[in-house]
């Protein structure tokens, strides 16, 4: 096997096959990986799924409660000497019963040439930074005219959608942003606002972001149970829709009536639909959002198709940002190192 030069002098900067190096959240977050170069990443490995330059089966998982999943997921890509798994919960009840984080995770790294595992490392930082790049960089690669976008959902991945979206809508004028939870959305404007050059706006109910927005995400809660928040009545000809809460969200009539319904993995979306989570039956699937940003698909033809792309996580986004941290650690003598 030929593997890269700087990977292989990284790597001598660990005992591999007898120590592994631990990262935690603040160590992950304080090595000063940047919106840019996360979606610089997680673009290399759309692409790479794309291509199929990839292995990844899809989620296995746990239910020990009706509402909650345990994931499992792993992934090689070559091209970036990443190789590993993650392993992540969601917990939507964790907020108001415990005080804790909805979602949670470790991402395990392996070394591609002998097997062994290099690190441990929090995951929710990861996740939190990858999931909303990929909602940004289908967005240019589907509606890279508009000028509107609208957030669904305004805790972590909302606030942080927010903040990636304007790295790749460039004409973007107005980002209107709704949640349940009046205080949340509060937040996030406070956080995020200063930060920004577009204005946000806090929508007044679901119907009003949905009838103002050229391009719409959602970011909210996982059931199996459609709730059908936004109705099929609010949406129009030539939106683009890119929720993240598989099909929670929306009315399943919009997916249904959809001119193109594409997904990040469509392996893993069969899964989910096996699960029960699409009652109303899986719509019929264009294409894969990798395919659209490698240019092996088409994306929008005119500008009136409606277009959906779901994209609920994969974990070749995760070992390609992960082998990133773990290489700027290494380079930076950052976390510690713990015998095997």
């Amino acid at each position: 096997m030929n593997f890269n030069q700087d990977h292989e002098d990284i790597l001598k900067n660990i005992n591999v096959g007898k120590e592994i190096l631990y990262l935690t959240r603040d160590e992950v977050i304080g090595l000063g990986i940047n919106e840019n170069d996360i979606l610089d990443l997680t673009k290399d490995a759309l692409v790479a799924h794309g291509k199929k330059e990839y292995e990844m089966p899809a989620k296995i998982g746990v239910h020990p409660f009706e509402e909650v999943f345990f994931h499992a997921m792993p992934a090689y890509v070559p091209s970036k000497y990443a190789l590993g798994m993650k392993w992540i919960e969601c917990y939507p009840n964790n907020p108001a019963k415990f005080n804790l984080p909805q979602t949670t995770g470790l991402l395990i790294l392996n070394d591609v040439s002998t097997g062994c595992p290099i690190a441990i490392m929090d995951s929710t930082w990861l996740t939190a930074m990858r999931t909303p790049a990929v909602t940004s960089l289908a967005a240019v690669s589907l509606h890279q005219d508009a000028e509107t976008f609208g957030m669904f959902g305004c805790g972590v991945q909302g606030t942080e959608h927010i903040k990636f979206i304007v790295h790749t809508l460039k004409k973007i004028k107005k980002i209107y942003v709704y949640d349940v939870n009046e205080k949340t959305i509060d937040n996030l404007i406070k956080n995020v606002q200063p930060k920004i050059d577009v204005e946000i706006v806090k929508g007044k109910n679901p119907e009003e972001v949905a009838k103002s927005c050229e391009v719409l995400s959602s970011a909210t809660i996982i059931l199996r149970e459609t709730l059908s928040i936004v109705k099929d009545e609010w949406i129009s000809k030539g939106q683009t829709i890119l929720p993240c809460d598989l099909n929670t969200f929306w009315d399943p009539a919009i997916t249904k009536r959809a001119d193109k319904y594409i997904v990040d993995s469509i392996e893993e979306h069969k899964l989910f639909d096996g699960m029960g989570y699409f009652p109303d039956g899986l719509p019929n699937i264009k294409c894969e959002t990798g395919e659209i940003i490698a240019g092996i698909k088409e994306g929008r033809k005119s500008k009136d198709e409606l277009i959906v792309c779901s994209n609920i996580g994969m974990s070749v986004c995760d070992v390609v940002v992960g082998r990133e941290i773990f290489d700027r650690a290494i380079s930076n003598n950052i976390g510690k190192k713990l015998p095997l």
